[in-house]
């Protein structure tokens, strides 16, 4: 990247500097370099068409979402014992910054946002490109209380240290007694 600053654009030594102090923590450096190489290619497609610029920020989107993985979970909620059935699936194509090692321990943490949070957590796994966790957790709540609440998912390394390394979330307005299959794009955890 450095070899490139000086001869692309003019003034595109301010916007290294701040793309280079956005880039600092380690999990984000390969998204920010990644999107930093971009900026030549996007800026001549952008004098070709509007597609080629609508396919370039799809590409970044993709790029990004990949950067963090995705999380498959399975819901039902049983009426007739007014229980919420949570099943958390697979992580795939999950990244984690290199301070935690090669395979760290990663487990899943599931939080329902009631007024009294409801927290539980899956078994940790050897961190590889698809952990299956195939567990699953049953509450007893009302489905009025859980259709106004979310369902938050912190992705955790357990080794070396304890560290939440992503997160996802669900709206749990639509619940009905049909499992449901989503898969959830993680997101690098907020401050």
């Amino acid at each position: 990247v450095s070899d490139l600053r000086p001869s692309t654009l003019p003034g595109s030594l301010d916007l290294s500097r701040s793309m280079f102090d956005l880039r600092s923590p380690p999990h984000r450096f390969m998204k920010r370099y990644d999107s930093v190489s971009s900026v030549p290619s996007s800026t001549s497609s952008r004098k070709d068409s509007q597609g080629s610029n609508r396919s370039l920020d799809t590409i970044t989107l993709s790029g990004d979402e990949r950067d963090f993985g995705r999380l498959n979970v399975k819901l039902c909620y049983v009426s007739s014992v007014e229980q919420i059935w949570i099943t958390v699936l697979h992580c795939k194509d999950l990244s984690w910054p290199s301070s935690c090692g090669e395979s760290p321990r990663i487990c899943v943490k599931g939080i329902l946002t009631l007024p009294k949070p409801v927290h539980f957590k899956s078994s940790a796994k050897e961190g590889c490109n698809d952990i299956e966790f195939m567990e699953t957790f049953v509450f007893a709540i009302k489905l009025q209380s859980l259709q106004a609440v979310r369902l938050v998912f912190k992705i955790q390394t357990q080794t070396p240290r304890k560290k939440t390394i992503g997160e996802c979330s669900l709206a749990l307005r639509e619940l009905s007694s049909q499992e449901s299959n989503h898969w959830l794009d993680i997101s690098p955890p907020s401050k």
